[in-house]
Parts: C-alpha cells; structure tokens; sequence
C-alpha cells in the first residue's frame, strides 16, 4: 500500500460500487469529507460532501455548499454555494437548490423541482416533480408582518 510523506497509508481515492445486480459504477472521494462523486460531477473543492453521501454525474455542487451524511445529488442536478442539506436527502435528477437554501434531513426532491435561493425546506417533507418553492419574505428588524401594525 502506498504511503504518505508522513509514512501513513494512502486512503483509496476511486471506489465502485454496486448500483444493481451487476451493474458498478466508479466513485472518487471528493477531498473535503470524502464523499462519493462521480467522475462526471463537478464538486467545488471548498464544499463538503459526507462520506456516506453520493453526488452523481452531471450533478454540479458549489462552494461551501455542506452534504449530510446518507444524502444523494442525483444526475443532472444543480445545487448552489452555500447550500446546507441535511441526513439523508435526496435531490432529484434536474433539480436545482438555489444558493443559501437549507434542506432538513429526510427531505426528499422531485425531479426538475427549484428550490429558490435562501428557502428553508423542513425535515421529513416532500418536495414534488417540477414544484417550485420561494424563500419566506425577510422582515427588516423590528417590522410587524402583513396585517400585525404595531399596536394592534
């Protein structure tokens, strides 16, 4: 086995993996985290991807975006820098997770559905095929929402 400089063993940086009975599919280890990601995904080297966490080809993940453990980007999908996405997510094929947005874990997206940037989608739901969901409106500090004036 390989060393390192230090004389520690080298971790394996390919791994394949079984998908269906006989079909294997090779996975490298991304840098931060370790988690698997296919040759033909682009993974920002600043984003961390979990160990038990999948991202597949044509999947695209910006910088400082952080991926759960269990979670899986599915092909083609779009997830944006600084995204947070809990344990055991799973972003459907085409979909894109805008910047900012925050997935709980065991969410589970629909294929070609948009998250927009800065929306918080909550632990357990489902997003459907080709939904969108906006972000929440930002009050200013000390605002009252819609239909609360002050005072009321």
């Amino acid at each position: 086995m390989p060393a390192t400089a230090e004389g520690g063993p080298v971790g394996r940086v390919n791994e394949e993996v079984e998908i269906e009975a006989g079909i294997v599919t090779r996975y490298r280890r991304h840098p931060n985290g370790h988690g698997l990601v296919s040759p033909g995904a682009r993974v920002h080297p600043a984003a961390f991807v979990s160990r038990t966490a999948y991202v597949e080809s044509g999947a695209r993940v910006g910088a400082e975006a952080w991926i759960g453990p269990g979670s899986w980007i599915d092909q083609d999908a779009i997830v944006g820098s600084h995204v947070f996405i809990g344990q055991s997510v799973h972003v459907g094929a085409d979909s894109v997770v805008g910047s900012a947005a925050r997935l709980g874990s065991y969410v589970r997206i629909g294929r070609q559905a948009r998250i927009d940037s800065g929306a918080v989608v909550e632990r357990d739901r489902r997003v459907p095929e080709n939904a969108v969901i906006g972000a929440a409106p930002r009050l200013s500090p000390g605002a009252a929402p819609a239909g609360l004036g002050h005072g009321a």
